[in-house]
């Protein structure tokens, strides 16, 4: 059994993270940064030899075990945010305790801070004790790395909460933590017996300076991170704080809670939307597809293409359309920053339809789904409702049925929303992201894709292009491919963003061929540049 380097807790089973502490067992690959199983000997997504031994294989001597050396670094420049959590006044609070009763103190915290980083997708790359250290953006990259790991500190804090609470004959523990945005070197550590991933530099000391500067309870963000998860998350500005080794004092944020933001077209809407360029031929065909679906013929579309391309925009201009017609319009977009958890498109469907964003307490969401229910007349189906949106009743006789009968119940709840309000004037049902769709939603949907034919219903899903193809490819009528905008559409997008001075030819030239028309990546760029004071002017 594979023996954790961090805690030297033994893995029952094959695994690349412990399960009591979180830290790598597999080798992280030095070129590509994928995590691999323990003992592997070649990299299982770029090839590289990682230089493990095989399974099995005696550890070294003691004196023939060499130190964890920067020699055997290999480092890679990354955007990453960097989380420190900790205990407030851990010293105090054990001292003179005995070890064991100091671990039934801090154990049951340390998981919580673990399961927080782990379901926002981060990686717990340091136990320090009575705190951890933690990246998002490492070693697999994610855009939204800030967002990510704001929401993992809010949890983290409600989670170490809600623990003192349910168990106050426990010491009084409560945590601080700080967080950084930035560009750090990630690299591997390799030494004979452990394989440690870190990240180096100053990203990584100012975010360890803003948790030191945290009050117990709260979690501080430099003006980086607030600048990235601005809108996804509250912010309160605290300040400038004077930090030990700087010259000038950091902007200081508090993290007090979820913002109202659930995507970058949200947040994209919040800034102004540039106007929208190209793509007439793609809704053109989108508005044929509705034609057909319209007549009873229902369609399947499906729009793929990479990440910044303009999938969801291409969607929201179509369905401004639909609206503006009275058509009944259905969006299931659950955030992509979160663990997938069983049907977690087909609940997000169900949220939208039913208004049930706001926080609410548990009795007063029953009683708004049973109310939409009724309204639409699906009244029979409010307990498959309640069920999907974890708001059931316990007496409900829904929790005793085997789960092929729950499992059939729960789908055909899906399937009934959006063609029952079909039939009164026609349904588009959009479901966004489909390629990281988790197993419950992808059967609901093969359900709603079967189902559709013959009803007046026009069913849209945005994938990129890979694990989704196979899908799209038994189940959609037309599949829209989108690429980057032409040059044409590209230079209409700039003369908006950047205007048609012509001293700023060579600029133009340079962000259309850097980003290839991308025009996510041309907006993210021009706002950098004016951010940073290389722009200037309306």
């Amino acid at each position: 059994m594979p023996r954790c380097p961090s805690c030297r807790a033994r893995s029952p089973r094959p695994a690349v993270f412990c399960d009591r502490c979180g830290a790598p067992l597999g080798a992280v690959c030095p070129a590509c940064g994928a995590a691999n199983r323990p003992g592997a000997r070649y990299c299982r997504d770029c090839g590289v030899d990682l230089g493990t031994e095989p399974t099995g294989a005696a550890e070294p001597a003691a004196g023939a075990r060499r130190p964890l050396t920067s020699r055997d670094a290999e480092g890679e420049r990354k955007q990453v945010t960097v989380l420190f959590a900790d205990m407030k006044g851990s010293m105090e609070l054990l001292a003179e305790r005995d070890p064991e009763e100091a671990r039934a103190i801090l154990d049951p915290v340390l998981e919580r801070l673990l399961e927080a980083v782990h379901h926002y997708g981060g990686t717990v790359n340091q136990v320090l004790g009575d705190g951890i250290m933690a990246l998002f953006g490492a070693p697999v990259a994610c855009e939204d790395h800030a967002v990510r790991a704001c929401l993992a500190a809010l949890r983290m804090q409600e989670a170490v909460r809600r623990y003192a609470h349910e168990h106050p004959s426990a010491a009084p523990v409560a945590i601080r933590v700080g967080l950084n945005s930035g560009e750090v070197v990630v690299r591997a550590l390799r030494g004979d017996v452990r394989l440690d991933y870190t990240a180096v530099g100053h990203t990584t000391h100012l975010a360890a300076r803003v948790e030191q500067l945290a009050a117990p309870g709260t979690v501080l963000a430099t003006a980086a991170t607030a600048r990235l998860a601005e809108g996804y998350v509250s912010l309160l500005p605290r300040g400038e704080a004077a930090v030990k080794g700087l010259a000038r004092p950091v902007q200081i944020f508090e993290v007090t809670g979820p913002g109202p933001l659930r995507s970058r077209l949200d947040a994209a809407a919040a800034r102004g939307l540039s106007p929208f360029v190209g793509r007439r031929d793609e809704l053109e065909r989108l508005a044929a597809a509705w034609a057909r679906a319209a007549a009873g013929q229902g369609q399947v579309v499906a729009l793929v293409g990479e990440a910044g391309v303009g999938k969801s925009r291409l969607v929201s201009e179509f369905l401004a359309r639909r609206r503006a017609e009275g058509t009944v319009v259905l969006v299931s977009d659950p955030p992509t920053w979160e663990t997938p958890v069983p049907y977690a498109w087909a609940t997000d469907l169900l949220r939208r339809s039913f208004d049930l964003d706001q926080p609410a307490d548990v009795a007063a969401r029953r009683e708004r789904v049973a109310r939409a229910a009724r309204e639409r007349g699906l009244e029979p189906l409010v307990p498959a409702f309640l069920a999907l949106l974890d708001v059931l009743p316990p007496d409900s006789p829904v929790h005793g049925l085997e789960p092929r009968r729950r499992r059939s119940l729960l789908h055909r709840a899906i399937v009934q929303l959006i063609v029952e309000q079909s039939r009164a004037g026609g349904v588009v049902a959009v479901f966004e992201n489909v390629h990281a769709m988790d197993a419950g939603s992808q059967a609901v949907l093969d359900d709603v894709a079967e189902r559709i034919a013959g009803e007046r219903v026009l069913l849209v899903v945005t994938a990129r292009p890979g694990p989704a193809d196979g899908w799209i490819g038994r189940r959609a009528s037309e599949r829209l491919a989108l690429t980057s905008l032409g040059g044409r559409d590209a230079e209409a997008l700039l003369d908006v963003l950047l205007g048609t001075a012509p001293e700023l030819g060579p600029l133009r030239s340079a962000l259309v061929r850097r980003t290839e028309g991308n025009p996510f990546f041309l907006e993210e760029c021009v706002r950098a540049l004016a951010h940073h004071g290389a722009l200037s002017g309306a």
